[in-house]
C-alpha cells in the first residue's frame, strides 16, 4: 500500500539574471543564498558561484561581461 501523505519535493524556481537586457544566467535558491548557473559564455566565469543576494549575482555577471568585452570578445 502506498503512503498518501508523502511530502512532495519543493519546486525550485530559477530567477533569470540579465545584464543590459540580455540573460546571462539564472540563480537558484541554495543554502540561504543563490547559486549562479551561466547560460551565456561570458558568464561562465562565475558559473556555480554562491551569492548572498540576487543583486550580488547580477553585479558579478555584469563584471564578467565587461571583462569578456575587454578581452576582445
Amino acid at each position: 500500500m502506498q503512503e498518501k501523505n508523502l511530502g512532495r519535493a519543493k519546486t525550485v524556481r530559477p530567477i533569470i539574471v540579465e545584464v543590459g537586457g540580455e540573460p546571462q544566467g539564472i540563480v537558484v535558491p541554495e543554502n540561504g543564498g543563490f547559486r549562479f548557473v551561466a547560460v551565456r559564455l561570458p558568464a561562465f566565469a562565475i558559473d556555480g558561484r554562491h551569492f548572498e543576494t540576487i543583486e550580488e549575482a547580477r553585479r558579478a555577471a555584469s563584471v564578467a561581461l565587461r571583462a569578456d568585452k575587454g578581452n576582445g570578445h
